[in-house]
């Protein structure tokens, strides 16, 4: 368990907050690139590690994250008018490009310098696979986006989407590393695929063994599952600094990860996307991530809030659940998801928790962050920095049980080329 003065460190994420400031030192997820559609477009509120920023698409279609409020007077530029090539404030006419420079000041004299004093908070944005990301850190220190692979396939061989959790950012990502949860939480009859042996091997050993490997960029998982007489089911998960997880594949479907980004100290957003490596995605497989299968969700139109939610207690079907077809009653493996990590509120007190074997990921988790957190507080620079180290995949696999080491044995399998086909039990 973690004591309170670590849950604070690991969950507070807002500016000048040991968290906040490593979260900063990395490119940030924050919005779906068809949030922006079109130059001069409507602009955007967003919140971002406990910030109020407003994001706009230029007359150029250069993307803006710039301070919530004027410089001036404090009026929200979200009122604001996007046109060539800045934002308006319509408070007074102040006017903003995107790198934060005032470059209009219509109601000071025409002979006046002062509009080249002010400038407003914004922060660099780029835009890779599918997704509009920030940096927030120190400018001298910014570095390279990060090699994920699913950003970098083209467009036809990936799908993102994006959903509101309502919990803090660890609380949501311990989720994604817990491999020992599949066998219990997602046991759902009515999408098991028949002849699936890694179902099989989910179902019938429901007490893995794991063993957690450090790396540069954070740290492999291997939950190790009896398969056949001579050989166990590896299903070997990765979690990325400071926020991503890739979840192991199975048969030729799409593989699939998640990003979890603090909103504030106590929701996120979570994007969830699912990838090809070789080919592209076929007609059923996006209409079915429409609808919110998959590791996708269906949500509320025009909003990011699942249809099933906290408020109408995610739809359960208690005679669903009794008939033990579902687990859970809960339709959709996100949502299954979200709402045994909403049912602790939005941030537990982990003193109270009792962890065991099974949570030896999500405890070493904990312990990087928080190390690197303070790490970065005596000058030490953050991991996870060299965007090659991110070339990496997931894997779902079977090895003889005299396999000395998992992780050599499963190495090909484990790291992303392009065009390559990855590695699954059928």
């Amino acid at each position: 368990m973690l004591s309170r003065e670590e849950n604070e460190l690991l969950t507070r994420t807002g500016p000048r907050t040991p968290m906040g400031e490593l979260f900063r030192r990395y490119w940030i997820p924050v919005l779906l690139a068809s949030e922006l559609p079109e130059p001069d477009c409507a602009p955007l509120r967003v919140r971002l590690l406990g910030e109020a920023l407003v994001a706009f698409r230029t007359t150029s279609g250069r993307v803006g994250m710039i301070q919530n409020n004027c410089p001036h007077r404090g009026a929200s530029l979200f009122l604001g008018r996007n046109e060539e090539h800045g934002l308006r404030c319509v408070y007074h006419g102040w006017k903003f490009d995107a790198a934060g420079s005032c470059v209009d000041m219509p109601n000071e004299p025409a002979e006046s310098d002062f509009k080249h004093k002010v400038r407003a908070t914004a922060y660099p944005t780029l835009e890779r696979g599918g997704i509009i990301w920030t940096y927030m850190g120190d400018p001298a220190k910014q570095p390279f986006p990060p090699d994920l692979e699913w950003a970098l396939v083209p467009a036809q061989q990936r799908f993102v989407s994006k959903r509101l959790q309502e919990t803090n950012y660890a609380q949501a990502m311990e989720g994604g590393i817990d491999s020992s949860h599949v066998s219990f939480l997602h046991n759902d009859k009515s999408r098991r695929p028949s002849g699936s042996a890694a179902l099989k091997y989910l179902v019938s050993d429901t007490a893995p063994k794991f063993e957690v490997v450090d790396t540069d960029y954070g740290f492999m998982i291997g939950a190790r599952r009896n398969a056949e007489a001579d050989s166990y089911y590896w299903r070997i998960t990765q979690w990325l600094f400071p926020w991503y997880t890739m979840i192991p594949p199975g048969r030729d479907n799409a593989l699939g990860g998640h990003a979890w980004v603090p909103i504030d100290d106590e929701t996120c957003w979570t994007f969830s996307i699912s990838w090809h490596p070789t080919r592209v995605l076929t007609p059923q497989e996006v209409d079915g991530y429409q609808s919110g299968k998959n590791i996708h969700t269906l949500k509320i139109p025009g909003t990011f809030r699942p249809v099933r939610n906290r408020g109408n207690d995610y739809l359960i079907n208690r005679a669903l659940q009794r008939s033990g077809q579902s687990y859970t009653g809960i339709v959709g493996i996100s949502e299954q998801d979200t709402a045994v990590q909403e049912s602790m509120g939005p941030i537990f007190d982990r003193t109270r928790e009792r962890l065991g074997a099974a949570d030896s990921a999500i405890i070493q988790m904990r312990r990087r962050l928080i190390k690197a957190a303070r790490d970065l507080q005596r000058g030490i620079d953050p991991p996870g920095l060299d965007p090659a180290d991110f070339r990496v995949r997931s894997a779902s696999i079977v090895l003889p049980r005299d396999t000395a080491a998992w992780p050599e044995a499963a190495a090909a399998a484990l790291r992303a080329e392009p065009g390559r086909a990855f590695v699954s039990v059928a």
